[in-house]
C-alpha cells in the first residue's frame, strides 16, 4: 500500500504525518514552529528534519501558503518576512521565494515523487465530496481558499488579498490578529458577514470552513449561515495529502 508523507506548512507552525492509502495516519502528527527568517534552503531542511522523525513514505505532499502554480511559488505571504506573519518583508527573501521551484527542490531533497499545492487546496482535498461546486475557506493566520468543481481542483485564486473594504483585505479582516482584537463573538459575526458576501460570487453547493480557527466560530452564527456551510477539522490539512494526488492536476 502506497504511503504519503503529508506536510502542512503554516505561518506559525509546520505539521506532518505519514498516511496510508486510505488517508489514515500511521503516526501521530508532529509539529514544529515555523522558523524565521526562512530562506528556501532552511525551509527544505526543516521539512527534511521533520520527515526524518516519521516512518518512511513512498511520496510527499506539501501544502504551502500563497500562490503556488505547478509546484512553483509565485508569491507567499509569511516566508518572505523577517520574523513571521505581518512583520516587515525582507527584500532578499522576497527575491529568493519568487519563482522558487519548491516541488523540484523537495523532490530532490526527499528523493521521492512530490506534490506541492496551496495549503487550503490540500485541506480541501481532505473534505470535498467530489460533486458540484465546493468552496473551502481556511481560517488561521489569515484566510486560505480553494475551489473544486466535480472534485476537480480549479486554478488557485488568492482571495485573501482581495479588498473586503477600503484599505482592508480578507486576510487582515478575518485573520488571527483581528480575532484576538475582536473576541470570538464579534469575529464569528464577521465570518458570517464574509460568507454572506461571498455566496452570490461563488454560488457554491457546499462551503467548508476549516483551519485552526474554524472551531471558534460561535454555533449561533454558524446556524445562521445555512445548511450548506460546514465546519471541518483542521486535520484535513494533513489527511488531504493522499487524495490531493487524484484531485489536482499533476
Amino acid at each position: 500500500m502506497q504511503t504519503t508523507l503529508a506536510i502542512d506548512c503554516g505561518g506559525g507552525g509546520i505539521k506532518a504525518s505519514v498516511l496510508d492509502g486510505a488517508g489514515t495516519m500511521r503516526a501521530q502528527p508532529l509539529r514544529v514552529p515555523t522558523p524565521y527568517p526562512l530562506p528556501p534552503e532552511l525551509f527544505v531542511k526543516t521539512l527534511l528534519d521533520l520527515g526524518a522523525q516519521l516512518p518512511s513514505a513512498d511520496r510527499v505532499t506539501v501544502g504551502l501558503p500563497g500562490m503556488i502554480r505547478h509546484g512553483v511559488v509565485v508569491a507567499t505571504p509569511h516566508y518572505v518576512t523577517r520574523s513571521g506573519p505581518r512583520s516587515r518583508v525582507d527584500p532578499t527573501l522576497l527575491a529568493d521565494w519568487s519563482g522558487y521551484d519548491a516541488r523540484s527542490a523537495l523532490a530532490t531533497a526527499f528523493g521521492l515523487p512530490t506534490l506541492v499545492l496551496n495549503d487550503a487546496e490540500v485541506h480541501g482535498a481532505g473534505v470535498v465530496a467530489g460533486t458540484g461546486c465546493e468552496l473551502v475557506l481556511t481560517l488561521g493566520t489569515g484566510l486560505g481558499s480553494a475551489l473544486f468543481d466535480g472534485g476537480v481542483l480549479a486554478p488557485h485564486l488568492e482571495l485573501s488579498h482581495a479588498p473586503v473594504r477600503w484599505g482592508t483585505t480578507y486576510d487582515t479582516y478575518v485573520g488571527e490578529p483581528e480575532r484576538r482584537r475582536l473576541g470570538d463573538a464579534f469575529w464569528s459575526r464577521r465570518i458570517r458577514q464574509v460568507v454572506e458576501g461571498l455566496r452570490p460570487v461563488f454560488r457554491w453547493d457546499r462551503l467548508y470552513l476549516g483551519g485552526g480557527n474554524s472551531r471558534l466560530i460561535r454555533p449561533e452564527q454558524l446556524a445562521r449561515m445555512g445548511d450548506d456551510v460546514v465546519v471541518v477539522p483542521n486535520s484535513a490539512g494533513i489527511v488531504g495529502g493522499v487524495r490531493a494526488w487524484d484531485l489536482a492536476p499533476v
